[in-house]
């Protein structure tokens, strides 16, 4: 099969959606599929390959790592035409995004888009509550003209279906275990953090930014130094709020954005995750944190509420109970058998997850697609998994 990819953000972008389409893509590959990624240029010296499109971009205000593709719909009309793809998956709302939905409706090639990011919460989160819902009547029509919109969790899609979003499907999420291992624990990278081996290590991965709600994490952490002077509060990641945390914070260790095996070891050389958002659709960090033998602390939604038992792997915190989370933070640092016995237990709840069935999943709903016919959306009636 001939699939394409279009997607405003890849790697190197450090983010959820850009790592996720890269799996994705991957994931394809290895099942034997031709595979054209159409998504922004990002630099001016980069070239095309011959399995892709580069298209001009803007840099998103606020976030000058990221960009967002400008509209190129005659572009991807003239590019399908000539090499027309079985199936489209579309990652992101975006100006690209739009104008690979009219290419493809255009030319009769079928589409799936995934919902990947919460824009009416990110409204709240700066300033601009009234225009939530505005956001998230603009994300239902770009969907809506989809023939598919693919989800991380049945929560999301039972939210989104009760808001009049359609076709839409649930495609579980999976993490790398053998990257993501209590096994590259580094001592030395303690040893650079001034922390020695018995003393406690809190994590926050992510992007530093307000629709990341990283003022809770700051205060569970205080709290959680007064049970347990030794902790050390490691973030790793950049953004927009990193200049005013180590300004306000400086004992806190910033590391930066890290990848590769070095993220690997940065996850494995910590006791404790902190995961205060509330705006994720899934929340990939959990499902790291979770396979490196870190037990998270986190709102229960998304990968917390699919894959995180509370009390067994973790803590999973009833959304808005901002002391709760608190609690559980300084509950699990100052109780280290409890959190060994967790992180044990967290290791073998996703061990069973694999990249590949996601990639497996997402073939055969676009061969579906590609054969004419629309899956059926997911069931409202969900029971939510036992806790």
């Amino acid at each position: 099969m001939h699939y394409a990819i279009v997607s405003e953000t890849y790697p190197p972008e450090v983010n959820g959606v850009a790592l996720t389409v890269q799996a994705l893509e991957q994931g394809l590959r290895a099942r034997g599929h031709d595979v054209d990624v159409i998504r922004p240029r990002q630099s001016d010296a980069e070239i095309a390959t011959a399995e892709g499109m580069l298209v001009r971009g803007g840099r998103l205000p606020r976030y000058p790592g990221l960009q967002f593709g400008l509209p190129a719909t005659r572009r991807l009309q003239r590019h399908w035409k000539a090499s027309p793809p079985d199936a489209i998956y579309i990652a992101i709302e975006g100006p690209l995004g739009w104008s690979a939905l009219r290419a493809a409706r255009r030319l009769g090639i079928p589409a799936a888009t995934g919902f990947h990011t919460r824009f009416d919460q990110y409204m709240r989160d700066y300033g601009a509550a009234w225009l939530a819902p505005v956001a998230l009547a603009w994300m239902r029509r770009f969907h809506n003209r989809a023939d598919a919109t693919l989800v991380p969790t049945r929560e999301l899609a039972g939210f989104l279906q009760l808001r009049g979003f359609k076709q839409v499907q649930r495609l579980p999420r999976a993490v790398d275990t053998e990257r993501f291992n209590p096994r590259w624990r580094d001592d030395g990278l303690r040893s650079e953090w001034g922390v020695g081996p018995n003393d406690l290590v809190v994590l926050h991965v992510g992007r530093l930014a307000a629709e990341k709600n990283l003022d809770l994490a700051v205060r569970a952490f205080r709290r959680v130094q007064q049970a347990r002077p030794d902790a050390r509060f490691v973030w790793v990641g950049d953004g927009p709020a990193r200049t005013r945390l180590e300004a306000d914070n400086p004992d806190f260790i910033f590391t930066g954005v890290q990848r590769g095996e070095s993220l690997a070891r940065h996850y494995a050389s910590g006791e404790l995750f902190l995961f205060p958002s509330r705006s994720e659709t899934f929340g990939n960090v959990t499902l790291e944190a979770m396979a490196s033998g870190v037990p998270p602390v986190a709102f229960d939604y998304g990968a917390t509420r699919e894959h995180l038992h509370d009390g067994e792997h973790g803590a999973a915190i009833a959304d808005g109970d901002d002391e709760g989370f608190i609690a559980a933070a300084v509950r699990l640092a100052d109780d280290d058998p409890t959190r060994t016995a967790m992180s044990r237990a967290a290791v073998d709840a996703v061990s069973k997850l694999r990249l590949q069935q996601v990639a497996a999943d997402l073939d055969a709903l676009l061969q579906q697609l590609a054969h004419g016919g629309r899956h059926e959306s997911i069931a409202l009636a969900q029971t939510p998994r036992s806790r």
